[in-house]
């Protein structure tokens, strides 16, 4: 077998149907979260989401380098569960969140979409999902943020036929955020 057919066996994890499904559902949520809709965007997370997004280390390629970001342990620009997710939105919902008034305009783009995994747990399908995505955002003036990155995500099939985010890992490409909040969800 050539590298390009194994390639190939590795890329056809679903089903195009599938493939497909994952897609509009990540169209969708990026589609909430710039109409502002963050109370059906909450509703696409499982309750026992992790939403972590962990800082990057500048490392030269020396040997035993094990990458850019740790196990877990190091520090972490989101860390967070359903329930401090909910106290954010609160916060952002409140009218007298500062950092949002007035309200970002953004734009994710979402692209590069992989399912590299499926399996059962407890009677529901899971899929592990990587996708690349650019967040563009404005505010006032002249504030401009952009950021771009990976999120690698961990999927649940819903019994309504949906899915629901259980896990997400969001690797920036940026080591040091230069925006003056990042008040936005990616």
């Amino acid at each position: 077998m050539t590298n390009v057919q194994s390639s190939a066996a590795v890329l056809s994890v679903v089903s195009p149907d599938t493939q497909h499904e994952i897609e509009q559902f990540l169209f969708y949520e990026a589609r909430l979260l710039d109409e502002w809709r963050w109370r059906d965007w909450y509703d696409l997370l499982a309750e026992d989401i992790h939403y972590w997004m962990p800082t990057r280390k500048n490392r030269l390629r020396l040997r035993g380098f094990t990458g850019e970001v740790a196990d877990g342990t190091q520090m972490s620009y989101f860390d967070e569960d359903k329930k401090s997710m909910a106290g954010r939105l609160t916060q952002m919902e409140s009218g007298t969140h500062w950092a949002e008034d007035p309200p970002s305009r953004t734009r994710h783009l979402i692209t590069n979409v992989w399912v590299s995994d499926v399996r059962e747990e407890n009677g529901a399908y899971t899929y592990d999902v990587c996708s690349y995505f650019l967040c563009y955002r404005n505010r006032l003036e002249a504030e401009v943020d952009i950021w771009a990155g990976r999120r690698d995500d961990v999927l649940r099939k819903t019994a309504d036929g949906g899915y629901e985010i259980a896990k997400r890992t969001i690797l920036l490409d940026q080591n040091v955020i230069l925006s003056k909040t990042l008040s936005v969800f990616l």
